[in-house]
């Protein structure tokens, strides 16, 4: 998140909105509520400390099984510091886009953390969104994009 925060430093923040989705839904959320920025959520991890302790070690690049990283215990840490900075729900614009059918993360939790958001509960879907198309029009509204 430091980095984040540093490679956008010089940002408009007038003109700032962020988008991301589940573990990048998670840091989306994170910055929003830093910077005050409209925000918006697709499936966002809302539990990722607790979500990825168990993978701490080395993994296989889930896009590239050649290649390969280790997941390092600070790294629960500095998620569990985040998630705790967001108890307090910020003051920024958050649109989620939730689907029920998401077959990595549960629906009922996402929108149980989300109680400031505005969200849009989809009744079958996927984790990736496969429809998000269908859905642009509701983000560039909500973004006053449209």
């Amino acid at each position: 998140m430091a980095l984040i925060l540093q490679g956008t430093q010089d940002w408009p923040l007038a003109r700032t909105a962020v988008i991301g989705s589940s573990l990048g839904g998670f840091y989306a959320h994170c910055f929003a509520a830093a910077k005050g920025c409209p925000a918006v959520l697709l499936n966002p991890a809302v539990e990722p400390a607790r979500d990825l302790i168990r993978h701490i070690g080395l993994q296989q690049a889930w896009h590239d099984s050649a290649q390969s990283f280790f997941f390092e215990s600070r790294y629960v840490d500095e998620l569990k510091s985040m998630q705790d900075a967001l108890k307090n729900p910020p003051q920024s614009a958050v649109f989620a886009i939730v689907a029920q059918g998401d077959e990595v993360l549960d629906w009922r939790e996402m929108t149980s953390h989300l109680p400031h958001a505005q969200i849009k509960l989809l009744s079958g879907s996927d984790h990736a969104l496969s429809d998000l198309e269908t859905h642009q029009a509701d983000i560039l509204n909500f973004l006053n994009l449209a």
